[in-house]
């Protein structure tokens, strides 16, 4: 038995649809959001964005976070000055969707705070001459700084701003390019063998981009070379294409070592993606086939052997060949900061490659491991979110009330505004589903969109409702955990409906109404002697807010992707809880359960709102030990 399909009445939308057609570009005040497919977005991610807006960004000290700018003292190699342009790399786009006012006066007066602390030499820091460029997080604060002045000029024209991350760049090619003054090779400055530092090609492309100066790609071919350079850096192209698993990156007796000892360390996630993101942008302007190459293979590496079934990943932010060990109480599990890393790399990766995989892997990380990591009331993100335990603050950073996770947590939404819906030449492209106005413009200048109506993923169905006329295409994104998806156009089934893309290619009329529906069976997965439960592409976890013992062993007869019949999607206890399933499963050990009588309706939610009360108390799991057969 399964829960109604969430559809509206034919004669319902198209009176919505016709009303809407005369104020097609008009009905949601604001700037325009250059880049987003969703233009407005309801419901429960809606809300979550909304509430990261108001109650976390629109609230930020601006003068604290910049305060290190005004200072040349840091001389314990910290990284305060990552802080100001992980809160641009959200703060700005997510102005171009909400027309937030507080956050265009953040933005100013910020960007008005770091403009003047520039140096005549280009600097933007915080670091003493002599200990600039160094071991420290110097380069990688550099990074940041010229993402966020970038950030600010794609928002607002300004020039100055743009002008002043340039000449940031200048300096830091200055000081260590090819014949910099420091005589040091740009691998050879910061932690994780460099990767920090080599992550400043990413913005160094988006200079390029903006500028065309030819000194910016020449440095830009510099960084490359550093990567790949056995002397100085971490083979990040070369290992990649010899088929080397992220977690064997520092060596291929990996197991043999411990990988936290020493700088030397190439297993450092966030830092490694980044280069990764920064190969991808150099790829899309030189051709070089071997960068893209070697990004498309390291997220297969990560997707593959890291990520577990909540889509993240990493321990103490190291690969660790975490998905076979994802049933283990690992420390520091899934920093958020990684979480949000992997869907910016899954971000470019679909624009790049229009795989739709990295559209998948996407839905996977946001509904779970992300939504999991942001507070209900959007004021902060979780710097670790485990699979089983509570959820709770982050530690602070640099002596400072904050840490990279929450600056930089917003960022995922923005990965998601963009990669949900797009245009690519004459095809609409919904990717991910939630209820909102969709909408973009065509290769020939035609604007189309659609009203999309759904309480997915907790909900199987999606209505969508064209709303421009003209001969263009659809294409749907068809989950790849889906076995038998359904999607009817204007109450016709139409037919090939497989994972993958699908697409519809017609002369649409407004008030058009497609109808996907995509059947979610519970199923459960198995490792090792340990059980989880997914819905769909939702992982489930026991909660302690329903009662009983949310560690109990479960005594099935269970296999790798077998189905739980019998599951029931359930009104949840509380608004707090997204989604709530009960699946019949028999619970407990043979010596408390002798004659297998017992099997409990077992009562499931959402990973994303599992212990979102954020307290020690509300305690959640998703990992549970089978009963053990000896003859099996």
């Amino acid at each position: 038995m399964r829960a109604a399909p969430c559809v509206l009445a034919k004669a319902a939308v198209l009176a919505l649809v016709s009303a809407s057609v005369t104020a097609f570009a008009a009905d949601v005040p604001g700037p325009s959001c250059s880049g987003f497919g969703y233009r407005v977005v309801r419901g429960r991610v809606g809300d979550a964005i909304d509430r990261t807006i108001a109650n976390q960004l629109a609230k930020e000290d601006m003068d604290y976070i910049v305060a290190p700018f005004a200072t040349d003292n840091e001389r314990r190699g910290l990284w305060r000055t990552e802080f100001w342009g992980k809160y641009m790399h959200s703060a700005a786009p997510l102005f171009a969707y909400s027309g937030c006012a507080r956050l265009k006066a953040n933005m100013d007066s910020s960007v008005k705070a770091v403009l003047a602390a520039q140096e005549p030499s280009g600097y933007i820091g915080n670091y003493p001459d002599d200990k600039r460029c160094g071991a420290g997080w110097d380069v990688w604060g550099m990074k940041y700084t010229m993402m966020g002045l970038i950030h600010y000029y794609d928002a607002t024209g300004s020039k100055e701003a743009l002008d002043a991350a340039l000449r940031l760049c200048d300096y830091l090619a200055g000081e260590l390019g090819p014949d910099g003054r420091r005589k040091r090779p740009l691998a050879k400055t910061g932690a994780c063998s460099g990767m920090p530092s080599l992550s400043n090609l990413e913005p160094v492309m988006w200079l390029y981009n903006r500028t065309k100066e030819p000194r910016v790609l020449k440095f830009a071919d510099y960084i490359v070379a550093q990567m790949d350079d056995p002397k100085v850096g971490p083979e990040l192209i070369r290992s990649a294409l010899a088929g080397i698993e992220v977690w064997r990156r520092q060596n291929p007796d990996r197991e043999k070592q411990d990988c936290w000892k020493g700088g030397e360390d190439r297993l450092k996630a966030y830092e490694m993606m980044s280069c990764y993101q920064g190969l991808l942008e150099y790829w899309q302007v030189t051709g070089r086939k071997d960068c893209l190459d070697a990004a498309v293979a390291s997220a297969n590496s990560i997707a593959k052997g890291e990520v577990n079934l909540a889509g993240g990943s990493c321990t103490c932010e190291h690969w660790f060949h975490g998905a076979l060990k994802q049933y283990q109480p690992y420390v520091h599990l899934q920093e958020t900061c990684v979480t949000t890393t992997w869907l910016r790399l899954l971000e470019k990766l679909l624009e790049v490659t229009m795989d739709p995989k990295w559209a998948d892997e996407f839905e996977k990380t946001f509904f779970n491991a992300y939504l999991a990591a942001c507070r209900p009331d959007g004021g902060e993100f979780a710097m670790y979110t485990p699979l089983s335990g509570s959820r709770w603050h982050g530690q602070h950073h640099c002596r400072m009330h904050t840490n990279c996770c929450n600056e930089n947590g917003p960022r995922g939404f923005v990965s998601f505004l963009r990669t949900a819906a797009f245009a690519k030449g004459d095809a609409f492209y919904l990717n991910q589903y939630v209820s909102g106005i969709a909408e973009a413009s065509l290769a020939d200048g035609r604007k189309v969109g659609f009203d999309v109506y759904t309480l997915y993923p907790a909900e199987e169905g999606v209505q969508i409702a064209a709303r421009a006329a003209g001969k263009y295409k659809l294409v749907l994104r068809i989950p790849a955990w889906c076995r038998k998806p359904v999607v009817k156009l204007n109450d016709k089934d139409l037919e090939g409906v497989k994972p993958g893309y699908f697409e519809i290619d017609r002369e649409w009329q407004a008030g058009d109404m497609v109808v996907a529906w995509f059947p979610m069976d519970v199923v459960a997965h198995v490792l090792d002697g340990h059980v989880a439960f997914t819905r769909g592409p939702v992982l489930l976890a026991r909660d302690s807010r329903f009662g009983g013992d949310v560690a109990e062993t479960v005594s099935e007869a269970l296999s790798d992707g077998s189905i739980v019949g019998g599951s029931l999607l359930v009104r949840p206890p509380e608004d707090a809880i997204a989604m709530a399933v009960t699946a019949p499963l028999r619970l407990g050990l043979h010596s408390s359960n002798p004659d297998g009588a017992r099997q409990s309706q077992v009562t499931f939610c959402d990973y994303a709102s599992a212990g979102s009360e954020w307290r020690p108390g509300n305690y959640y799991r998703t990992w549970f030990e089978l009963e053990q057969r000896p003859w099996e």
